[in-house]
């Protein structure tokens, strides 16, 4: 699966939340984990390990049900949360490809049988994926739910390249980032929290960073851009907090 594939996926990926619950093929599940196990992080000094479980090793508030989850565990160090989105839209992107549908789900955790800790690793956040008797893409970006780039960017120019961010999924649609800087050094913010929404979405919001960064990388990396990713603190737009800055050339 090339990055470019993973590109192209963006623009028909969609949640999937009625599953037919056959599993996949065991070939088509090897190849899966393969991939995901050789996923660029965003920051490679954080440690994470992937776990796949079925249906009956979780438990989710939502009568959301998949044949497969696939489960992220990670040390709690800065940006923990912003590199588990990072790498699951790696692995949102390559089910769509490979048309499976899958659904980010914030509020599932393992069953009582299945450790929420895993070599000193904390349970993260899950993907829930298999076969689908509905449509696993879209055939337009008008069938996307999302505010236009003037809400989330004030860089002028860079529609082409921002577009595909503006298309990432996120907790309840709450599209909580903002890109400034200039095409070349863009950096990325997310809306201040009070306390009560924090309480609700601040873990989740932080994660959807991950998500529109990975997007943002496949954008670059389409148009032939290296890109390296910057944790010092920047000055942002008011109402907003600093996640990264994402160098590119």
């Amino acid at each position: 699966m090339t990055n470019n594939q993973l590109y192209e996926a963006i623009f028909h990926r969609r949640s999937i939340r009625k599953f037919d619950m056959t599993p996949i093929p065991a070939a088509d599940f090897a190849e899966l984990q393969e991939y995901a196990g050789a996923v660029r992080p965003l920051d490679g000094g954080i440690r994470y390990e992937l776990s796949y479980l079925d249906t009956t090793d979780v438990k989710n508030i939502f009568p959301i049900k998949a044949p497969h989850y696939v489960c992220l565990y990670s040390e709690k160090k800065n940006n923990y949360l912003m590199n588990a989105g990072f790498i699951l839209q790696q692995v949102d992107l390559y089910l769509s490809a490979n048309g499976l549908g899958s659904c980010w789900l914030g509020l599932a955790k393992p069953s009582k049988q299945v450790p929420e800790q895993k070599n000193g690793l904390e349970f993260v956040i899950m993907l829930g994926f298999g076969k689908t008797g509905n449509d696993v893409h879209r055939t337009a970006n008008s069938e996307f739910r999302r505010k236009s780039l003037s809400d989330i960017t004030s860089i002028s120019g860079a529609d082409e390249l921002l577009e595909p961010v503006r298309l990432a999924p996120s907790s309840s649609n709450t599209q909580p980032w903002f890109f400034s800087g200039d095409p070349g050094r863009i950096i990325i913010s997310r809306v201040k929290l009070n306390i009560i929404r924090a309480a609700v979405y601040g873990r989740m919001n932080q994660i959807d960073a991950g998500i529109a960064l990975c997007h943002l990388w496949l954008s670059l990396d389409h148009q032939g851009r290296g890109v390296t990713f910057d944790f010092e603190k920047m000055p942002v737009p008011n109402g907003y907090e600093f996640m990264v800055k994402v160098k590119s050339g």
